[in-house]
């Protein structure tokens, strides 16, 4: 190690993205390791509207391994952390910065100790992704950080065992997870089965519908439902199989009628695999349910499927419109059925592209006001939720981790590797 100064800080930034599963991981084999029950498939989401960016930093004058998330000290003490730092070491090479003076061997990063700060911009554990984004932005970032060479499947491997779903966020646009048989894991990885220029006409939108903490951790809820639903195990090895093949072939042909038939039904057996369970697992509440029957009423009005909507271990309406017209009447319909309050800024309710906004026709309250209730509710008078939903994201399929090698970016002081 350089030994010309101790006081060198050397640090990556880098921001990855967020994922949605189309075809849902629910279950492990194996605790530990994180394996699944089962394939699965997801969409990455453009992380100009939902990731995390992290930034890592290493220094002989750091005296053990700290962690800051959006602001706040985090212990690293916990296993999945511990395991994802262990494997990146393990991997990690030797590395040489002759400007800077800097000289670390394979053998020295054992040694070394590292500072994390990471800042999501969504809602932390409120079934939006969080941790899989963190996780694969940890491990992204640690993997530049100490120089491995293993290829973006590799690396989601590791990030595997923080978070199952983050071996996802190490891709854009569509991506697998493979189940894998060994027992050690080694199989169980992502792959990319489409970028997201592949199927660019799709628009997202995300009725996030409470960003509060869920009451049964993910975690905790795939334990319980292994454990106790025959359904989870019928799923495992009956349906998603069958899934996987249909949902690859419909990605690969952008034939939205199978993709968005696949996605509601998987979707709507995961949470009766939740219901399953003993005792059973409520994630979606009152306005979850009113948003998928809009949905269906709609595409059933139009003959074939206009909105795809995906619900993962919260309340909170992930819907995939076939094309950026069919968006514009979707958030109009939205608005119109989940006004906002009336205190509260449109710009503030609708967040992410708010070109869709735009296009809608809806440029402020009283645009919102006069929408006319859908021609697929015959109810006279429609009624409304004002104030249900929180606020609504616009977003798309997006890329995977990028490095971000502008300086103001970074979480971390340059100087000492302390928060900013």
């Amino acid at each position: 190690m350089a030994e010309e100064s101790v006081n060198w800080v050397l640090m990556v930034t880098a921001q990855t993205p967020t994922n949605i599963a189309v075809i849902k991981y629910w279950g492990k084999r194996d605790e530990t390791l994180i394996l699944p029950v089962n394939d699965s498939i997801s969409v990455t989401l453009d992380p100009d509207h939902l990731c995390t960016t992290t930034t890592v930093a290493v220094s002989p004058s750091f005296d053990h391994d700290r962690m800051w998330l959006n602001a706040k000290e985090i212990s690293l003490s916990g296993g999945r952390f511990q395991n994802c730092l262990r494997e990146i070491r393990n991997c990690a090479c030797d590395f040489e910065d002759k400007q800077k003076g800097i000289k670390i061997e394979k053998k020295d990063w054992e040694k070394l100790h590292v500072h994390i700060a990471s800042y999501n911009n969504f809602p932390t554990a409120a079934g939006l992704a969080s941790s899989a984004a963190g996780f694969a932005c940890l491990v992204f970032s640690l993997a530049k950080l100490m120089n491995l060479r293993e290829d973006q499947s590799q690396l989601s491997a590791i990030a595997r065992q923080g978070s199952g779903s983050a071996c996802r966020s190490l891709f854009g646009g569509f991506v697998k997870w493979i189940m894998g048989k060994d027992e050690r894991g080694s199989d169980s990885l992502a792959v990319q089965l489409a970028d997201e220029e592949h199927w660019n006409d799709l628009v997202i939108i995300i009725a996030v519908v409470s960003s509060r903490q869920k009451e049964t951790s993910s975690t905790s809820g795939m334990r319980e439902s292994v454990e106790t639903s025959l359904l989870l195990q019928h799923r495992a090895k009956e349906v998603v199989p069958k899934r996987i093949v249909q949902m690859e072939e419909a990605i690969k042909n952008r034939d939205f009628s199978s993709f968005a038939q696949l996605a509601c039904a998987d979707s709507n057996q995961f949470h009766a695999v939740c219901l399953d369970t003993s005792p059973p697992i409520f994630y979606m509440n009152d306005t979850s349910h009113r948003i998928i029957s809009y949905v269906e009423k709609w595409n059933r009005s139009e003959g074939s499927p206009q909105v795809a909507y995906t619900f993962d271990a919260g309340p909170n309406a992930v819907m995939i419109a076939r094309n950026r017209k069919v968006a514009t009447q979707l958030l109009q319909r939205l608005l119109f059925f989940f006004p906002p309050n009336p205190d509260t800024d449109l710009n503030s309710y609708v967040l992410g592209d708010k070109s869709i906004l735009h296009d809608a026709g809806i440029e402020g309250m009283k645009d919102v006001e006069a929408l006319p209730p859908p021609l697929e509710i015959n109810t006279v008078p429609a009624q409304k939720y004002q104030g249900d939903v929180s606020y609504f994201i616009c977003t798309r399929p997006g890329r995977g981790p990028v490095l971000l090698s502008d300086e103001s970016k970074a979480l971390l002081n340059p100087e000492t590797g302390m928060p900013k």
